[in-house]
C-alpha cells in the first residue's frame, strides 16, 4: 500500500507534490497529540470505577441466563 501511495505521489506535479507536503504538515501540527490514544486520568478512572461498581450476577442468576438462552435457541430454531 505504502508503495503504491507513494507511486502514485511521484507521478504527481512537483508544485502539486509541495502543496500536498504542506497541508500535511498543517494537519499534524494541527492534530498533534489530540489522538495520541491515551485518555485523561479522570475519564478513566470513572470508566473503571463504572465497571467496578456495577452490578454482578450470582451463580443462580448466571445458570438461569443459560437456561433462557437456551430455550430462546430451541425455539428460534424450530
Amino acid at each position: 500500500m505504502d508503495k503504491l501511495l507513494f507511486d502514485e505521489y511521484s507521478k504527481l506535479p512537483k508544485e502539486i507534490q509541495a502543496q500536498v507536503r504542506d497541508y500535511i504538515e498543517f494537519l499534524v501540527s494541527k492534530y498533534q497529540g489530540k489522538f495520541s490514544g491515551k485518555r485523561p486520568d479522570k475519564e478513566t478512572n470513572e470508566f473503571q470505577q463504572l465497571l467496578l461498581n456495577g452490578p454482578v450476577m450470582d451463580d443462580e442468576q448466571y445458570n438461569q441466563f443459560l437456561d433462557n438462552r437456551k430455550y430462546f435457541s430451541t425455539w428460534r430454531t424450530s
